[in-house]
């Protein structure tokens, strides 16, 4: 089992932010340019913690070199079933330096949208090192 997965699934969103290279990149299953570098990532990291709910792996995919893993899970966000995969890409010191997500049904992407929509300037402080309240 994946780091990644193991953190993912304990909710450790300082853990999967330790696995990231300075130089990731996430790719949004709803926004068509990449995100670029490790504070961004980490941020909507914890952004979909935040919006995704009862996230459960039932597969992982490794390729024969060990650095490719496709980690297929289930989760819901508002009250929507969501199936999924995270694609990690890893560099040559074993970190994520590509990290992208894509999720099914349409329904279920729409409300991904949605719900990280209402999350993105706080996750835009938080990869600025803002100050972020708590209560958003």
């Amino acid at each position: 089992m994946h780091p990644f997965r193991r953190a993912v699934e304990a909710g450790d969103t300082s853990a999967i932010e330790g696995l990231l290279a300075d130089d990731a990149v996430f790719t949004s299953p709803v926004v068509f340019k990449p995100y670029q570098g490790k504070a961004i990532t980490a941020a909507i990291v914890r952004g979909a913690a935040r919006v995704f709910e009862d996230v459960r792996y039932v597969r992982e995919i490794v390729s024969a070199d060990g650095r490719d893993h496709a980690l297929i899970f289930r989760a819901e966000i508002n009250g929507r079933q969501v199936q999924g995969c995270d694609f990690l890409h890893l560099d040559e010191d074993g970190l994520i330096d590509d990290l992208t997500v894509m999720v099914r049904p349409l329904t279920a992407a729409n409300a991904l949208a949605e719900a990280m929509g209402a999350q993105f300037d706080r996750i835009e402080r938080e990869a600025l090192g803002a100050p972020v309240a708590e209560a958003q």
